[in-house]
């Protein structure tokens, strides 16, 4: 009988306490950091050449490629973003609202040599124009360890109210 007929939890494959697992979550943390000061171009460099930064319609979603997504971004799509952002050139840019992120939950869901993927609880305050908002996010990371710092090869933002109207497009999530 294996642990999901019996309803058994499974430990995650790497504990918190690892190394590794911490420095996935330390990395998680810094984005959220970097991204409530606004600093995306060095939010950027967190990325793998290959990341992609995701947040599907669909709660359930598995396969981005061929759902919809509010975001789907590769490394040259992020980077257009991060540009639109920084230059003004998006009307939500220039009186952008300011953030407060608190990431938590933190669960490895699988490891391997190369990478730790990592399930998270992200609520985002936001405050522009006198008003207030508050976001949910379960959030995915898989932090690949390939080089001399750990970097961000995908992110998955499944906001709570994705199938409803979402005003808070004018930042990164």
């Amino acid at each position: 009988m294996t642990s999901e007929q019996t309803g058994q939890f499974v430990q995650s494959v790497l504990s918190l306490n690892d190394p590794r697992a911490g420095a996935a979550v330390e990395l998680v943390w810094r984005e959220a950091q970097l991204l409530d000061n606004k600093e995306y171009q060095e939010w950027d460099r967190l990325w793998a050449p290959d990341g992609r930064y995701v947040i599907p319609i669909d709660p359930e979603a598995k396969d981005f490629e061929a759902g919809l997504n509010m975001v789907y971004d590769d490394d040259r799509m992020r980077r257009m973003r991060i540009e639109r952002l920084v230059t003004g050139y998006s009307i939500s840019a220039v009186a952008a609202a300011r953030t407060v992120r608190t990431v938590s939950r933190f669960v490895v869901v699988q490891a391997d040599e190369e990478s730790v993927e990592l399930s998270s609880a992200q609520v985002l305050v936001g405050h522009k124009r006198e008003q207030t908002f508050v976001l949910g996010a379960d959030l995915t990371h898989r932090i690949v360890f390939d080089g001399a710092e750990p970097r961000i090869a995908l992110k998955v933002v499944r906001l709570v109210n994705s199938d409803e109207s979402v005003s808070a497009s004018g930042f990164l999530l």
